[in-house]
């Protein structure tokens, strides 16, 4: 009795397994989708989007160019100013 339970119990495991991996394949499959249908869900989203105006877009993009002026100009003054710290420093040895 005790062979043949461990072969049952054998069996269940086999098909236990077996049905995850069916499972699995099964997922990965869903997962993907044809080009043709993924092109299509692409044109669909893209209109919903909504797009700003051509008044927004000028004044993001001027707002991003000002601020990043102003960030490059810092940056440059903090350089300069801690390159003549540090050159002072090791002049004073």
């Amino acid at each position: 009795m005790n062979r043949e339970l461990r072969r049952l119990q054998e069996k269940e495991e086999k098909r236990a397994k077996d049905r995850r991996a069916q499972m699995m394949a099964q997922r990965r499959r869903k997962e993907r989708v044809g080009f043709r249908q993924f092109v299509s869900e692409v044109r669909t989203e893209l209109r919903r989007v909504a797009w700003p105006g051509r008044r927004e877009v000028v004044t993001f993009t001027l707002v991003t160019l000002i601020t990043a002026g102003f960030v490059t100009l810092f940056t440059l003054g903090l350089d300069i100013s801690l390159k003549r710290g540090v050159l002072a420093l090791l002049e004073l040895r």
